[in-house]
Parts: structure tokens; sequence; C-alpha cells
């Protein structure tokens, strides 16, 4: 046999369970209990011998029945297990009555929260980061959920924290190449590609996920000062090319306004001290402070 075989013979499927109303069944089992009652205490004379081990049959029946009745709530379910074999699972609301040998394992199909603890880990880098996620899922299939994994609670943290590890080394911090995702600046990818990597691994256990997104994102503590002025600086940078942008533009502006309205003709060497003057007064972090010349530019 195959593997592939194998793991699909493994595999195991929701199926609807045949349970009775529970209302029904608690008047037919009032009923036995009032047969026992007359049996009982209504045997007189020779009947009695015939009578009392009937009542006491019957009221063994009752009280067998009576083990078989179980409620739910809405968003509940119960999955059914008769001596080892699966029967099926029961998802509607209200109140049943069922095989009482049936083994009764109740499930919680509702929505439900998971907060992964922070956790370390190498990003695309090689930088450590920290890192923590929230994880939005709930049972899809119960079958899977009790038969397929031990415990599919533990499987769910398990899988969502060794998930959010391997995301985490497919991106970068922060400052990557052109048109490329990080964990800082690209948060919906980053989210949509963790629910697809969570939903695969978690498949199995017969769990959907809703969604899943990072909560928390930082350099880990022995790199983050020199991960912060590494920040500084490069805003530093980055204003500072603005800065000087910006003052050219005001430079180039000026000579050619003074050139076409002809206020005064400068030659290279003056248009060379102009715009000397002018980014020192631009571009200086300090206010300026004008010196008069009193002569002219060549003595």
């Amino acid at each position: 046999m195959s593997t592939s075989d194998s793991n699909s013979q493994s595999c195991n499927h929701e199926q609807p369970a045949r349970v009775a109303n529970g209302w029904m069944g608690l008047v037919f089992n009032i009923s036995l209990y009032l047969a026992v009652i007359f049996l009982i205490f209504g045997a007189k004379g020779s009947s009695l011998a015939v009578l009392l081990p009937l009542g006491v049959g019957l009221l063994l029946v009752a009280v067998t029945v009576s083990c078989g009745f179980f409620t739910l709530q809405p968003n509940e379910g119960v999955v059914l297990i008769l001596f080892g074999a699966y029967k099926g699972t029961v998802r509607d609301s209200g109140f049943f009555l069922t095989n009482p040998f049936n083994k009764r394992i109740k499930i919680s199909l509702r929505t439900r929260n998971f907060n992964s603890e922070k956790i370390k880990v190498n990003e695309k880098r090689g930088n450590p980061i920290e890192i923590a996620a929230v994880v939005v899922w709930r049972v899809q299939d119960s079958a899977q959920a009790c038969f397929d994994v031990d415990n599919y609670e533990n499987y769910v943290r398990v899988q969502s924290e060794s998930a959010v590890r391997h995301v985490a080394s497919n991106y970068a911090y922060d400052d990557g190449e052109p048109d490329e995702i990080t964990l800082r600046g690209g948060s919906d990818d980053v989210s949509a590609a963790l629910t697809r990597e969570l939903q695969v691994r978690l498949a199995k256990a017969g769990v959907r996920v809703e969604e899943a997104r990072l909560t928390h994102l930082a350099y880990a503590p022995e790199i983050a000062q020199a991960m912060l002025r590494r920040q500084q600086a490069e805003a530093v940078i980055s204003a500072r090319q603005k800065i000087v942008h910006g003052a050219v533009s005001m430079v180039e502006m000026a000579l050619n306004e003074l050139s076409a309205k002809k206020v005064v003709h400068l030659d290279e060497e003056r248009k060379a001290a102009m715009v000397s003057n002018l980014l020192v007064v631009l571009c200086g972090e300090g206010e300026a402070h004008p010196v008069i010349n009193t002569g002219t530019l060549y003595n």
C-alpha cells in the first residue's frame, strides 16, 4: 500500500449523526417510570412473582434511557462514539436523546482567538527580531479535530508559532529592495501569507483560520539601539537630500529670474559666489548672519 493511500485512509471526515428529539424521548422515559411504579407497587398475590421482576427490568431500561439525554447550545457540537466507532456529529442546538452507550465528546464550534507569545527569530537578512501574532480560528470538521490529531488546541498553538517563525524568516524587517514586501511596511501582505501558511498547517486538524495578524514587531534588545541609530542616520540623510534638492532648485530659480528680468549681469565668477552664499543660507542649520561688502568682488 502506498503512502498516499495510507494517509487518505487515516483522514476522518465529519458526518451527521442520527439522534431523537429529546422531548419525545422524555415523554417515553416518564412513561417507563410510571409503568415501573405500577408494576412494582401494584403487584399483589400470585402476580407478584411475575410483575416484580418485570418492573425491575423496566426500571433498568428507564435508568439506561435517562443516560442518553443531552443538550447543545448554539455553535456547539457533540461527537458520538459507540464502542470505538465514530457514529457522527450533532451540530444543531436543542434537547436530544441518543444511544445511552454512545460516548459523547462535546466540542466548541465558536470562533476563538490565539495570542502567540513574543518569540525571537532571525528575519530574512539575519537580524534578530521579536514577533508575535493573533490567530482567529474555529473548528470546521469535528471528526478531524478529535481523531486526526492528539490535542487540536495544543496543535493550533504549536503550529501557529511555527508558522510565525517561518513567515518572519521570509521577509526583511524594513528597508528592503525596491518593491520588496517587508514585515514593517507590508503588514497586509504578510498577514495574508501568514493566514495561508496556517491554513495549510491546520487543515489536517479540521481547523479553519479566519484571520492572522502580527501584534508585535520589534528588533531584539541586543541590536535595538544600533538599529535605532541607523534609522536616525537614514532619516537625517533623507532629510538632507530633500533640503539640498530644494536649495538647488531655489538657487536655479533665482539665477533664472535675475537673468530674465535683467536685474543684474553676473559673470561666471559672480554666479559661483552667489550660488555658494545661497546654498550656505538655505542648507545651514543655524541662522545666517549677513556680511556687508563695502568693496567689490575683485578687491
